[in-house]
């Protein structure tokens, strides 16, 4: 008999059925013994009478977390004992049949709470057990929910969804890259993508004017609290177009996505309020403001826009580095102090940020598809022209051969999931996150590769040397 899902009992009462899964709790009122059993899209109870003699027995061995098939009619329960707290309150199975699957040993921890009070480091290195418990679940079915609804609406606004290579080129994007040593070409190394920036404006040149994707992206950043080396985005670039058209469809985007998702949520002020990022700074002494007028509110969602970036910063060493995309166009009035190289800590950038209760959570910008533009923000950061040419002149050949105007958007998705589910951080919407430091504790991950593979790749490790590095780094 085809197994049914545990969701859909509801419709089979008077039916016989087979159901599969997980036990929550086995329990005994008098001679009748009960298991309710859970699977991905619900619980049931169910009921061993002691006339059905081998079924019965077999109760008796069962324990939490077993993995067993069970077979029986669905009945009815009497009025008085429907269960509303779940969606199959309203009948039980009888059961006539068991098969035990796979038997459980005792997990490392209750997964029948919401997990808050267990030691991240151990739901972590149990991961696969902490996925479990119903409010992680509840967040990978929203993460899912939510891609879902973006992918729609993209596809519904004429977005083409493109994927990008994984293993690239290592630019300077802001932090560092992970670079992944070539096996074939020795001595060189390829890079993981920080964002598929440069990927997604070569669409532009190439003609397909809408793309997106559901981007991994990945920064070999120190430890930073609620950060993770690898995450997820949205990203997306259009053609044609100005920073209202790119502010537009991301706002119809947020709010669509609020009122069919979450529901239960209330954006507090429609369109998004706009800030300037001075004034931001001035008021709210940060470029990503709370603009709550109830931080008490839990389901309350204030968006805003900051706009008008510096679009260069003083580094330590007292040149200059932009303050977020080198690819980003100034705002008009300034393209002429670019091309001249002057007033630059001046230059307003066309960045748009978009922040909600506190947390960037989304930038974009116009970008300078100006090949001799571009090549100006370049060396106001100092690079020669060789190194140009050397980093970044597969993106000034490509805009010479006839790049349209274009600008786009790369959202957290991490992050703004994790504020539309209520969680603390980005860790309890992500399957498998990482520690701060990096560290996956389930797979036991960075970890020491075998001889055979480092001589494949031309590396050489001084183990003394390199833990002695290690020691002076932590002494700091």
């Amino acid at each position: 008999m085809e197994r049914l899902l545990i969701k859909e009992t509801t419709n089979y009462a008077g039916q016989k059925v087979t159901v599969a899964g997980w036990v929550n709790v086995r329990r005994a009122h008098g001679k009748i013994l009960f298991i309710d059993l859970r699977d991905r899209s619900g619980v049931l109870q169910c009921v061993f009478l002691p006339n059905n003699k081998e079924a019965y027995d077999s109760a008796q061995e069962i324990r939490a977390e077993w993995v067993v098939e069970l077979t029986g009619e669905i009945v009815k329960r009497p009025e008085k004992m429907v269960n509303p707290e779940i969606k199959t309150g309203t009948v039980e199975l009888v059961v006539e049949g068991v098969k035990i699957l796979s038997k459980a040993q005792t997990l490392p921890f209750d997964i029948g709470t919401n997990g808050m009070e267990i030691n991240e480091e151990i739901r972590m290195k149990y991961r696969y057990l902490d996925l479990r418990r119903e409010r992680m679940k509840q967040n990978l079915i929203m993460r899912h929910s939510i891609i879902t609804f973006i992918r729609n609406f993209l596809s519904k606004e004429d977005f083409i969804e493109i994927e990008t290579p994984i293993i690239t080129k290592s630019t300077p994007e802001g932090a560092r890259d992970f670079v992944v040593p070539s096996r074939l070409h020795a001595g060189k190394f390829y890079a993981l993508p920080q964002s598929p920036q440069q990927y997604k404006q070569l669409f532009m040149v190439a003609s397909l004017e809408k793309y997106f994707q559901i981007a991994r992206c990945f920064r070999d950043e120190d430890q930073r609290g609620d950060r993770q080396m690898e995450f997820t985005q949205l990203d997306l670039e259009v053609s044609f177009v100005e920073r209202e058209d790119i502010m537009e469809l991301i706002e119809r985007m947020i709010i669509e996505l609020v009122k069919t998702q979450t529901p239960n949520k209330k954006i507090q002020e429609i369109p998004f309020p706009r800030i300037a990022y001075k004034e931001s700074m001035e008021k709210y002494g940060s470029d990503r403001p709370d603009l709550r007028k109830d931080k008490t509110e839990a389901n309350l969602l204030a968006f805003c826009w900051v706009i008008d970036f510096p679009f260069f910063e003083k580094t330590e060493e007292g040149g200059w580095t932009f303050t977020h995309n080198p690819f980003s166009a100034p705002k008009s009035e300034y393209m002429q102090d670019l091309m001249d190289k002057k007033n630059i800590g001046d230059i307003v950038t066309s960045q748009y940020d978009i922040a909600l209760n506190g947390f960037e959570i989304g930038g974009g910008s116009i970008r300078n598809h100006n090949p001799e533009a571009l090549k100006k923000v370049f060396e106001i950061m100092g690079y020669k022209d060789a190194e140009i040419q050397e980093k970044f002149g597969h993106m000034l050949e490509a805009f010479g051969f006839g790049a349209p105007p274009h600008g786009g958007i790369a959202w957290g998705l991490d992050r703004l999931i994790s504020i539309l589910q209520g969680e603390p951080n980005i860790r309890e919407v992500i399957a498998f996150p990482k520690t701060g430091d990096g560290r996956d504790l389930m797979m036991n991950a960075p970890s020491e590769i075998y001889p055979k593979q480092l001589k494949e790749l031309h590396i050489n490790i001084d183990v003394l040397k390199s833990k002695a590095v290690v020691k002076k780094s932590k002494k700091k």
